[in-house]
């Protein structure tokens, strides 16, 4: 168990929570997280990359011109992956990059990718109660007192999206809101910040803390 320090909206200690997750060996944390982020994007590539062979491109039905006499090299069909508008060889085709990877394994990978960020977590009393209108200013102020430099990339995470928490945040750069619900590898070990409420981590606690 990790014991965090709670900030205040005015950067100012305001008590502590724990952070109690059950996390991979040392042995082989790293390599399940590795294969949690190579399944995340896998799965997020679309695999609609697609060409055609010279089977598939029109025309070419004649042929260009006759076998001998010409002093031309011999061509059957202007569709050739040698000629310009030809088909291409070995050409990409639509195909599933999808990975599979056990639920329990993606839940201890996303428990343990958190746990190591630790010492770039920074925990926030909720504050959507502090803006009591879209304002990204004081939201970047806020930030600054967190801690959190201005040219961090961040992760701000939250229990529930609040349309005004949202408006102040989306317009500042580097930086990315998700909800506990939404939480993934990729914006965990991408980021250079992390910034969760105490709620979002009791949420988080909640549904990953079972297992």
């Amino acid at each position: 168990m990790v014991s965090c320090v709670v900030r205040d909206w005015h950067g100012e200690e305001a008590g502590q929570t724990p952070l109690e997750l059950r996390v991979a060996k040392e042995s082989s944390a790293s390599h399940i997280v590795h294969r949690a982020l190579i399944r995340q994007l896998a799965n997020a590539r679309q695999g609609t990359a697609s060409t055609k062979t010279r089977s598939e491109v029109s025309g070419g039905g004649r042929k260009p011109w006759r076998q001998k006499g010409t002093g031309r090299a011999r061509a059957g069909s202007n569709r050739s992956p040698l000629w310009r508008g030809g088909g291409v060889i070995f050409g990409p085709k639509p195909r599933d990059y999808s990975v599979k990877m056990n639920r329990k394994e993606r839940r201890l990978a996303l428990r343990t990718a958190l746990q190591g960020r630790i010492e770039d977590l920074i925990i926030v009393e909720d504050f959507s109660e502090q803006l009591t209108r879209p304002k990204t200013k004081e939201l970047v102020q806020a930030m600054l007192r967190w801690g959190v430099g201005l040219t961090d990339k961040v992760l701000l995470i939250v229990s529930e999206r609040d349309e005004t928490v949202y408006l102040s945040a989306r317009n500042i750069e580097k930086l990315k809101l998700i909800s506990a619900s939404n939480l993934n590898i990729f914006d965990l070990l991408n980021a250079d910040r992390i910034v969760m409420t105490v709620s979002a981590l009791a949420k988080i606690q909640e549904v990953y803390g079972d297992d």
